[in-house]
C-alpha cells in the first residue's frame, strides 16, 4: 500500500446498466486507469490529491473486436484538495468504448439447494390448496403494496432512515450503489467530492 498525490481524471459514460465512472490516475510512477465501484457518485472532472493505492495490477477486456490490456490501480481511499472540469481532449483519452465493470466481474454461482424434505413433502408444500404454515403462526398479508418509504428502507438498508449528510458504502454491489446513488439525487441530496458524502439540499 502506497500513497501518491496526483491527478485522477474521471470520465461519465452511459451504458445499459446506466451511467458509469471510469478514471485514469496520473502519478508520479505513472498512469493508472481507476474503476473503483465510488467513482460511480462522482461527476466527471479532474481531481487532485492523494491517492492511497492498494493495489497495482495489468487487466484485460474485449470490446468492438479487440482485446485491451490495461494497467489499473484499486484504491483503498483518496483526499482531495481541487476540482477542475474535464477537457475535450483529456475526456478522449478515457475511452467511451470502456466496458461497465458490472459487466466485467463474474457473476457468483448459484447455490445449489439441498433436499430436506421427501419427494411427497415437496409436492405438497407446492399445492394451491395445501396450508403448509406452521402451527401458531400466522400467515403473512400479501395483499398490502409496500409504499416508497418501504421501498426506500430496503434500498438504502441500515443507512435508513437517511439523514442531512449520507455517505454511501462503496463495497455494497455496484448496481445497488448506482440505485442508491440515483434516488440520493431524486430525494434533493447532492455529492461533495471534498468531504465524499451526499448533503441533502435545502430549499
Amino acid at each position: 500500500m502506497i500513497t501518491l498525490s496526483g491527478q485522477l481524471a474521471i470520465r461519465t459514460i452511459h451504458g445499459r446498466n446506466g451511467d458509469f465512472n471510469v478514471g485514469r490516475l496520473a502519478t508520479s510512477i505513472g498512469e493508472f486507469v481507476i474503476k473503483n465501484a465510488e467513482l460511480d457518485q462522482y461527476r466527471e472532472g479532474k481531481y487532485e490529491g492523494d491517492f492511497v493505492i492498494t493495489e497495482i495490477r495489468p487487466s484485460t477486456y474485449n470490446t468492438s473486436g479487440r482485446m485491451v490490456i490495461e494497467i489499473r490501480a484499486h484504491l483503498g481511499g483518496m483526499t482531495l484538495s481541487n476540482i477542475d472540469p474535464l477537457s475535450t481532449d483529456e475526456a478522449n483519452r478515457l475511452s467511451p468504448q470502456e466496458v461497465d465493470p458490472i459487466d466485467e466481474e463474474a457473476q457468483p454461482p448459484v447455490p445449489t439447494a439441498t433436499a430436506t424434505t421427501d419427494a411427497k413433502d415437496d409436492k405438497a408444500s407446492s399445492h394451491p390448496l395445501v396450508d403448509t404454515t406452521p402451527f401458531g403462526t400466522t400467515a403473512p398479508d400479501t395483499s398490502a403494496k409496500p409504499t416508497v418509504q418501504d421501498d426506500d428502507a430496503t434500498l438504502f438498508g441500515a443507512l435508513w432512515p437517511l439523514g442531512d449528510v449520507v455517505k454511501l458504502d462503496a463495497t455494497v454491489d455496484r448496481r445497488l450503489l448506482r440505485q442508491q446513488r440515483d434516488r440520493l439525487g431524486t430525494l434533493g441530496y447532492e455529492f461533495a467530492p471534498l468531504s465524499q458524502d451526499w448533503h441533502r439540499i435545502i430549499a
